[in-house]
C-alpha cells in the first residue's frame, strides 16, 4: 500500500501472447501439483523481457524448452523473464506450481468448497494457480489433464469436450479435456468433486445434438430440473431472436456452495452459486424461480458475448455485462411479463445504481482508473451497461440492432473486442450517427431532465421543453451533453391518448435529446395535454417536471402504458412521504390523500384486468427506495412515516384486501405467469392487513397452510415486519424444518437482521453463533450482516452509531479472508455523504479505522480512499 492505479489510456498490446497451454492438476486440498505448459509467441521483435502474473501459491520450477531456465526475477506479483538469449518467435515454458486449496479462503483461483474443488479465474483468479500473462486479450487453447482420489472425487471436469480418461495406481484416476476455441485465462475452469448428476440434451437449429449436464450436491437432485429447463429455453430463445447456436459438444453447470459471484461463464463450464441452481417449490420463492431462469440464461449467452467475442482489457468490462444483461433482460420480457421485467430493472437502477453514481464509487459504464478490478463488478457496469445498450435499441429499432450484432459477431469472433467496436458496428449497420451517443461510455453520474411545458390555446400548440444536465459525481466535475432517447405519449382531460404530430404530419414519440436546451412542438392538440414522460424508462436519468396530484393520477388510471402507470403511482408516493416526513420534523400530524386511497381502492377493485401491474402498484417503496428522493437521508424518519403510510392504506382498504385474499385462491402450487401474480397479489394484500386487528390469526393461518416456499415467505416477511405476537414462533419453527439447508436458512437470516426490533443488532451478532451460520460463506455473510446493512437502515444508520461500529469489526476479519466479499459488504458505509452531520462523523470514523489496518486489501482500500477523499 498505497495500491497502484491502472489506467485504460495506458493499455498496450502484449509484448508476447500464449497461443496454447497444457495443465497437469495432481489435486489434493493441502497440496496441489499443477503443471503449466505453455507455448508463448513474440509479437513485438524487439521485446526481450516476459512478464508473468501469478502470486498466492509455491513456486517449484521452471523449464524453458526443456531446459532448466535461471534467468528471471520474482516479485509478490510476477515472474520476469530475460529473453534476450532466446531465439526465434516461438518457445515453450514449463511451470510447476502448488496449491494449498483447502486454506484459499478468498474463493478466488483454486479452492475447496465443500468437499469438492473449484476455480473462480474472473477477472484476475488464473494468476493464483500458475503464472501467466493473466489478461484478457490474450487468448489460448487449453487442455487440461486433472488427476484425483477416484472415490473422492469421481467427476473431474473442466472446459471444453472429454478427450481421454484413465485409472491409476493408489485409487486415483485422470480425465483430459480439450477446448477447441482459443479463450482467455479468466473463463478456464475446473471442478471435481461427488456430486449428482442431471442428464438431458439439446438439438440445435443446424441438427446438432448437445450434451447437457447439470451437476448438483448430493441429494438436490430434485432441485435441478427447473434449471434444466431454463437452459433449455434459453438456449432455443437465442437461436430464435439472435440467430446464436451453441458451438461445443456439451454444455455443463455445476452448483457449489460456496461462491464469491452469482455464476460465471466460463466456457462450456459453467460454474453456479447454489442460490441460482437449485429450487422447488418447498425450498424457493416465485422470486427464485425466476432468478434461476435469469440467471441460466446470461450465462448461456455469454457464450457469443463474452466468450467467443470476449473483452479487449477489463475496462470494456461492460462490452460484455451489459450487452448480456441486456440479452436476459429480454429474454424474460419475451418469455414472461415485459412490464414486470421493466419496473423490477428500474427499480433497481433507481435505487442501487442512482446512489452509486452520487457516492465516491462513480464511474462510466467503462471506468478509466481501477486499483481492484473486482470493485467495478458494479451495478452501473451491468445495469446502466444494459440501459445503454437498450437505448441503442431504441434508437435503431430491432430490426437494424439485429443487422448490427450480426455485424459485431461477425467481425469479431474470437477476438478482444472494445466498446467502440460494437458501437461502430451498430453504427455501419444502421447508417445512425452515434458519435454524440458515444458519450455514456465515458460520461460518469445520472442525467437529469428539466422538462417544462406551455400550451397555444389559439393556435392548438403543446409545446415542451427539454433540458439535460449532468451533475458532477465524485471522478468527474465537468459534463457534457448526451444523447438522450425520450420516450413520451400526450393524454387529453378524459385519459384519452393523443397522437402525436407536427407542422408536417405524424411524428414518432421518441424525441431525441441531443443539446442542452430542445423544444418540441405539438400540433393539433385541441386541449391542454398531460404529458407521459419517459415511457419504458427510454433513458436511466432523472426526470424533474412539475405534476399535479391530478395529471399523476389521471395517468395512474388511464395511462396505456404499464410502466408510466406505476412511475405515476411511486411519484404519488414519494409525494406523500417527503411531505408526511416534513409534518413529522415540523410536529404536525401525518395525514393522507384521500383521491389517493381512492384510487388504489378502483385499481385494487379492478385488479383481475391487470393483476401483475396490480400487485406492482400496491406494493409499498421500501425504505431504500423512498430513500434515493432525498440528498440528505433520514433513516429514522423515512422509516417512521413509510409505516404510517402502510397503516393508512390498510386501514383503508382492509374490507377490500381481505375480500381478495380470501378470493385468490391456488390449492397447487405452478411456476406459471398467471399464478406467479395472484401470488404476489395475494401476499401483498397479506403484508398491509398484516398491521390490522386481522394481522395476528390471518398471519398466523397462512403460514400454517402454505404449500411453497414464496406462502411461506410470506406469511414470515408480514410477521416480522408488523411484529406480530406469532412471528418468534413461526420463526422458530422455519428454522427447526430447515436447519439443514444453508440456502433456505439464508432467508430466515435475512429476516432476522430486518427485524423492526430496537435490539435488532444484538439478536444479528448472537446469529453469527447460529450453527447454521458460516462466516466463510459468502451466501450466509450476505443474508444476515448484508441485509441487516443494506436492509434495515433505521438499524444500521442508529443514532448512536452502533450498526456502524459492527460492520467495521465484521469488515476487519473479512478483509483478512476474503477482499472480495468484504469489498462488497462496505458499501452502504462509503455513502456517508448522503447522511447528516452526526452520523457521518461517526461513519468516518470507522472508515478511518479501517484504513490503518496494516494489511488493508487492494478491494477495501480503493473504497476507502474515495469515501475519505
Amino acid at each position: 500500500m498505497p495500491a497502484k492505479a491502472k489506467y485504460r489510456k495506458d493499455y498496450k498490446k502484449p509484448d508476447y501472447t500464449a497461443t496454447d497451454i497444457f495443465l497437469d492438476f495432481q489435486l489434493d486440498p493441502q497440496d496441489t501439483l499443477v503443471t503449466a505448459t505453455t507455448t508463448f509467441q513474440r509479437l513485438n521483435q524487439a521485446a526481450s523481457e516476459l512478464r508473468l502474473d501469478g502470486h498466492s501459491f509455491q513456486f517449484v520450477s521452471l523449464k524453458l524448452n526443456g531446459e532448466d531456465f535461471s534467468r528471471y526475477q520474482q516479485d509478490s506479483e510476477s515472474l520476469v523473464l530475460d529473453l534476450s538469449n532466446v531465439a526465434g518467435e516461438r518457445f515453450e515454458l514449463t511451470v510447476q506450481t502448488r496449491l494449498k486449496p483447502a486454506e484459499n479462503t478468498s474463493l478466488q483461483g483454486l479452492y475447496q468448497s465443500g468437499d469438492g474443488f473449484c476455480t473462480q479465474c474472473e477477472a484476475e483468479g488464473f494468476r493464483q494457480i500458475t503464472y501467466m500473462l493473466d489478461r484478457p486479450d490474450v487468448l489460448a487453447r487449453y487442455t487440461t489433464k486433472i488427476s484425483a482420489d477416484k472415490t473422492r472425487y469421481p467427476y473431474l471436469l473442466s472446459n471444453g469436450n472429454r478427450i481421454a480418461a484413465g485409472e491409476l495406481e493408489n485409487g486415483k484416476h485422470w480425465v483430459e479435456w480439450q477446448d477447441p476455441f482459443p479463450k482467455p485465462s479468466y473463463l478456464f475452469a475446473l471442478v471435481a468433486g461427488d456430486f449428482d448428476l442431471l442428464q438431458d440434451r439439446f438439438i440445435t437449429k443446424s441438427g446438432r445434438e448437445v450434451a447437457l449436464e447439470l451437476y448438483v450436491d448430493k441429494g438436490s437432485l430434485d432441485r435441478a430440473d427447473f434449471a434444466m429447463q431454463s437452459l433449455k429455453k434459453s438456449m432455443q430463445w437465442d437461436e430464435a431472436r439472435f440467430d446464436l447456436e451453441y458451438d461445443l459438444d456439451i454444455y455443463m453447470i455445476v452448483a457449489v456452495d460456496f461462491f464469491n459471484m452469482g455464476a460465471m461463464e466460463n466456457k462450456g463450464l459453467n460454474v453456479f452459486n447454489s442460490k441460482f441452481v437449485l429450487a422447488n417449490p418447498a425450498t424457493a420463492t416465485d422470486d427464485d424461480y425466476l432468478d434461476v431462469e435469469r440467471v441460466i440464461a446470461h450465462e448461456y449467452f455469454h457464450n457469443w458475448t463474452g466468450n467467443r467475442v470476449t473483452c479487449r482489457d477489463w475496462f470494456q468490462l461492460s462490452l460484455k455485462e451489459g450487452l448480456t444483461v441486456f440479452r436476459d433482460q429480454e429474454f424474460s420480457s419475451d418469455t414472461g411479463s415485459r412490464s414486470v421485467n421493466r419496473i423490477n430493472n428500474v427499480k433497481l437502477l433507481r435505487t442501487v445504481q442512482f446512489a452509486e453514481d452520487a457516492g465516491p464509487m462513480a464511474h462510466p459504464i467503462r471506468p478509466e482508473k481501477v486499483i481492484e478490478m473486482n470493485n467495478f463488478y458494479t451495478v452501473t457496469v451491468y445495469e446502466k451497461g444494459a440501459e445503454v445498450i437498450r437505448m441503442l435499441h431504441t434508437l435503431l429499432g430491432e430490426v437494424r440492432f439485429q443487422q448490427g450484432m450480426k455485424l459485431y459477431i461477425a467481425e469479431n469472433d474470437g477476438k478482444a473486442a472494445t466498446c467502440e467496436d460494437f458501437v461502430s458496428a451498430m453504427e455501419r449497420a444502421s447508417g445512425v450517427d452515434l458519435t454524440i451517443f458515444r458519450r455514456w461510455y465515458s460520461q460518469s453520474g445520472t442525467p437529469e431532465l428539466t422538462v417544462s411545458d406551455e400550451y397555444d390555446e389559439r393556435m392548438h400548440i403543446y409545446r415542451l421543453s427539454v433540458a439535460q444536465s449532468t451533475p458532477p459525481t465524485h471522478d468527474q466535475l465537468d459534463k457534457i451533453n448526451l444523447h438522450i432517447p425520450l420516450k413520451m405519449e400526450l393524454y387529453d382531460a378524459q385519459g384519452h391518448k393523443l397522437a402525436l404530430q407536427d407542422e408536417n404530419g405524424p411524428v414518432s414519440n421518441v424525441l431525441d435529446i441531443l443539446h442542452n436546451q430542445q423544444v418540441f412542438e405539438f400540433h393539433q392538440v385541441y386541449s391542454r395535454p398531460t404529458p407521459a414522460l419517459l415511457c419504458d424508462f427510454s433513458a436511466p436519468v432523472k426526470l424533474d417536471y412539475d405534476y399535479s396530484d391530478a395529471q399523476l393520477l389521471l395517468l395512474l388510471k388511464h395511462a396505456q402504458n404499464d410502466f408510466i402507470r406505476w412511475d405515476a403511482a411511486q411519484m404519488l408516493l414519494a409525494n406523500e412521504l417527503r411531505q408526511n416526513l416534513h409534518r413529522r420534523q415540523n410536529g404536525d400530524a401525518l395525514q393522507m390523500n384521500p383521491m389517493l386511497l381512492d384510487t388504489l381502492r378502483a385499481i385494487l377493485d379492478n385488479y383481475q384486468q391487470d393483476v401483475e401491474l396490480t400487485a406492482l402498484i400496491l406494493t409499498l417503496p421500501k425504505e431504500t427506495e423512498f430513500a434515493e428522493q432525498f440528498k440528505v437521508i433520514d433513516p429514522s424518519g423515512i422509516h417512521a412515516v413509510r409505516r404510517f403510510l402502510q397503516q393508512n392504506i390498510a386501514e383503508h382498504l382492509k374490507d377490500l384486501l381481505l375480500k381478495i385474499y380470501h378470493r385468490i385462491d391456488l390449492p397447487n402450487y405452478r411456476i406459471a405467469r398467471e399464478d406467479i401474480a395472484l401470488r404476489s397479489l395475494r401476499n401483498c394484500c397479506l403484508s398491509y392487513l398484516a398491521v390490522t386487528e386481522f394481522g395476528n390469526a390471518l398471519v398466523n393461518t397462512h403460514y400454517l397452510h402454505a404449500n411453497n416456499m414464496t406462502d411461506t415467505l410470506a406469511a414470515l416477511a408480514a410477521a416480522t415486519s408488523a411484529a406480530l405476537p406469532c412471528r418468534d414462533g413461526l420463526l422458530t419453527d422455519f428454522e427447526q424444518k430447515w436447519a439443514h439447508d444453508g440456502l433456505v436458512m439464508d432467508k430466515w437470516f435475512a429476516l432476522q437482521a430486518t427485524r423492526p426490533d430496537e435490539d435488532v443488532l444484538q439478536n444479528v451478532k448472537q446469529l453469527m453463533d447460529h450453527p447454521s451460520f458460516k462466516f466463510n460463506n459468502p451466501n450466509r455473510l450476505r443474508a444476515l450482516v448484508g441485509s441487516f446493512a443494506n436492509h434495515n437502515p433505521n438499524a444500521f444508520h442508529a443514532i448512536d452509531g452502533s450498526g456502524y461500529r459492527f460492520l467495521v469489526e465484521v469488515l476487519i476479519k473479512v478483509n483478512n479472508s476474503n477482499p472480495q466479499i468484504a469489498s462488497r459488504l462496505i458499501e452502504p458505509l462509503i455513502r456517508l455523504a448522503r447522511y447528516d452531520a452526526q452520523r457521518q462523523t461517526l461513519m468516518k470514523r470507522g472508515l478511518e479505522r479501517l484504513a490503518k489496518l496494516e494489511n488493508l486489501s487492494k478491494d477495501l482500500f480503493e473504497k476507502i480512499e474515495k469515501a475519505l477523499d
